[in-house]
């Protein structure tokens, strides 16, 4: 029989005939079955998976137990990690206030009157010639090695290349060169040479415009120094207070709700977690307060205190050499006061040394808050006075040609009532005024630094005890649903 072709529409599968039609090129994929045109959720973020897990945990009693005991666990040791961290700032600035930076405050002080003092030592024992005395020399060379000292433990404490620093460098530099000017001024000066008046011109002129300016800025620079280290110590730690309130607010609702919810009254372990944090906010504030206050005294009754009487003590210095000189010069260096007065010029900063010494002991007196400091700066005060009134008889005797008359009063026998007898009252008593005021500023700064002693120790340990007894408190309610 005749094959039959195909019929319209009837495909060769259905005749047992398998046609292949002609391919090129690579095969194609296999057909993958049809999708929605839908696009495939975004993976969430593990926190978003933990803020469900939270929002799921708390619509339960324990879950919200759970939470509550965390946050309160948190909050606390919060509260004790801060406090611990703050105290100790305040603690160790404390201590560099009463071990490092006053002290060193005054070693510059002592640097800068150890050489003013070197350089009226120096010109006593000029005026006396050949007649110097071993205590004008020995105090002399005394000076010399306190300040030499003094540079040394200064530039120990220095960072390096800082301002400091430069500063002793440069002191360390011009000490020899003053020593040797002073030695020339001494040997000319018993040979008879009128030389010997110039070199201690010279020698005072480079003490007087350089030595002692750098070591006032010296001076300054650890004062600013210990200024920082009292303001480091003295702020209320606020954000530590803050937490500890915080703390305690929570403990107190957390216990409260305990109540409404149990008719319990007290929750042992929550009440133990409240009684510390309650110690160691109480024992933050006053304990803080306390140290502040003793940071203050030590400061208005200590520091303050200080400062003006180490100022005083160096202008009676000045004053004393500025005195010596004017007989060395003996007029040969003048100062235009104004348009009709010339002043011999060591006679002029005598003057202005003695205003400054004026009025140093009237804030010195104002500034003492005990009989014990007030009595040696009265003293000072009184051979103050004298030492003005025999000054100017000194003055009248050299304006009127008694040279001799004149050095009679400024470094003579007792006999002759000199002013040097004056300046050593007054350097003395100013001497006991700094050792009082010294004693009152260690006991102050160490009161205050005591009150905060043990506190950042005892804060983090009670904080650790808090954060436990919230925990076993919230785990002992938890227990009841088990």
């Amino acid at each position: 029989m005749p094959a039959v072709p195909p019929q319209s529409g009837a495909t060769a599968g259905q005749y047992g005939v398998t046609a292949t039609a002609p391919r090129s090129g690579p095969p194609s994929p296999p057909s993958r079955p049809a999708t929605p045109d839908t696009a495939a959720p975004a993976r969430r973020t593990a926190w978003a998976e933990g803020v469900d897990r939270l929002r799921a945990a708390a619509t339960t009693e324990p879950g919200r137990l759970r939470l509550i005991g965390a946050v309160l666990a948190l909050l606390v040791v919060a509260f004790g990690t801060v406090t611990a961290w703050q105290m100790t700032e305040r603690s160790s600035a404390a201590d560099d206030v009463l071990h490092s930076s006053q002290p060193l405050s005054a070693g510059a002080a002592d640097i800068y009157r150890s050489l003013a003092d070197a350089n009226t030592a120096a010109s006593s024992g000029f005026l006396a010639g050949g007649q110097e005395s071993a205590d004008t020399r020995d105090r002399y060379e005394k000076d010399i090695r306190t300040a030499a000292q003094g540079l040394i433990t200064a530039a120990a404490n220095s960072d390096p290349g800082s301002p400091s620093t430069d500063t002793i460098a440069k002191l360390n530099k011009l000490l020899p060169e003053y020593k040797g000017l002073i030695e020339r001024a001494r040997a000319n000066n018993r040979q008879g040479y009128p030389l010997g008046g110039a070199y201690l011109r010279y020698a005072n002129e480079k003490m007087q415009q350089q030595m002692l300016p750098a070591a006032e800025e010296l001076y300054k620079r650890e004062n600013a120094r210990l200024s920082a280290d009292y303001s480091d110590a003295k702020p209320y730690p606020w954000a530590a207070i803050g937490l500890g309130v915080l703390a305690l607010g929570g403990l107190f609702w957390a216990q409260r709700r305990h109540y409404h919810r149990t008719n319990r009254v007290l929750n042992q372990g929550l009440v133990a977690a409240t009684a510390a944090s309650a110690v160691v906010l109480l024992w933050l504030v006053v304990g803080h307060s306390v140290a502040r206050a003793g940071l203050n005294s030590s400061y208005d009754h200590g520091v303050r205190s200080l400062n003006v009487l180490h100022d005083a003590r160096i202008a009676s210095l000045k004053a004393r050499g500025n005195e010596n000189l004017t007989l060395v010069s003996r007029g040969a260096e003048t100062k235009q006061v104004s348009a009709t007065e010339v002043m011999d010029l060591y006679d002029y900063d005598f003057q202005q040394d003695m205003k400054t010494l004026t009025k140093g002991l009237t804030l010195a007196e104002g500034l003492a808050d005990d009989t014990a400091g007030k009595k040696p700066v009265e003293a000072a005060t009184a051979n103050m006075k004298v030492w003005k009134s025999r000054h100017q008889e000194a003055r009248t005797a050299d304006d009127a040609g008694d040279y001799q008359g004149a050095l009679n009063k400024v470094i003579g026998s007792a006999a002759d009532k000199p002013t040097g007898e004056c300046f050593d009252g007054v350097d003395t008593n100013l001497a006991a005024a700094l050792t009082h005021e010294e004693s009152e500023f260690k006991q102050a700064a160490g009161n205050g630094r005591d009150a905060m002693s043990g506190l950042p120790a005892g804060a983090a340990v009670l904080a650790v005890l808090a954060a436990a007894g919230a925990l076993l408190g919230i785990g002992r309610r938890l227990s009841e649903y088990r």
